[in-house]
């Protein structure tokens, strides 16, 4: 996208998580409680609780913490049982919005995400409503200077879909949800270290906000986030810092 940096808009969102550790905790004590109790407690059977220990681990989180949730999720101790929940939405100028949420009431939680929508002018959509505008993939990013040559290499040989350089400098690395894990380890052992690596949902085309507009779309978006039972926030908007 000419005239916007991909590589800034990474730095902000890492910045604004590293503000919400707290709730980053919390998210992910949730994210692994439900991963234990889905697929079992054992991490190397269970591809989606090892991804969200390591981002546990990435966040700086307590190896008790870590083992307590797993517990709970595995039925070693009592809890509260989450449901996960996906609601869409528009933005300022239609720009698309998918939340996802953990949560032990539906209704609160429904009630929460449609205020937020009505409060900073946007609208509450009908289940499939704007996800086919996203692409579920496993996503890396590399800071400007990364070798794109040796990396390009690497990512395909692991079984990445594409290698894309960017405006900014920085080299995006996409590649199949289910082949995260094998292609994060293969670009880890060649020497590649992403400053961003995710499963996520990817929007197809972006929205960009300036001025008045990217205050707006912010204060939106930062109201979903905050919410105590939203997991991830997903969109096409891309911010234009002033």
């Amino acid at each position: 996208m000419a005239g916007h940096s991909k590589w800034a808009n990474i730095k902000h969102k890492k910045a604004a998580t590293d503000a919400k550790r707290g709730k980053i905790w919390t998210r992910l004590i949730k994210e692994i409680t439900v991963a234990a109790r889905l697929g079992g407690a054992d991490i190397s059977s269970n591809p989606r609780l090892r991804l969200s220990v390591e981002k546990a681990a990435d966040a700086n989180m307590p190896k008790d913490n870590v083992q307590r949730a797993i517990q709970r999720g595995a039925g070693g101790l009592d809890g509260v049982n989450y449901e996960e929940i996906r609601y869409e939405g528009y933005g300022l100028n239609g720009a698309a919005i998918i939340i996802d949420t953990m949560t032990d009431n539906r209704t609160r939680t429904v009630a929460e995400v449609r205020h937020a929508f009505s409060k900073f002018g946007g609208n509450m959509g009908t289940d499939g409503s704007v996800a086919f505008m996203f692409d579920h993939v496993g996503q890396f990013l590399f800071a400007p200077g990364t070798p794109e040559d040796a990396l390009m290499e690497a990512a395909l040989e692991a079984g990445a879909d594409d290698v894309a350089s960017q405006e900014d400098g920085s080299i995006e690395v996409i590649c199949p949800p289910h082949d995260f894990e094998k292609v994060k380890a293969a670009l880890t052992a060649a020497g590649f270290k992403a400053e961003l690596a995710e499963v996520t949902m990817k929007p197809q085309t972006e929205v960009t906000f300036t001025g008045e507009d990217a205050l707006k779309m912010q204060k939106l978006l930062d109201a979903l986030e905050n919410l105590d039972d939203v997991q991830e926030v997903y969109t096409n908007a891309v911010i234009e810092e002033a």
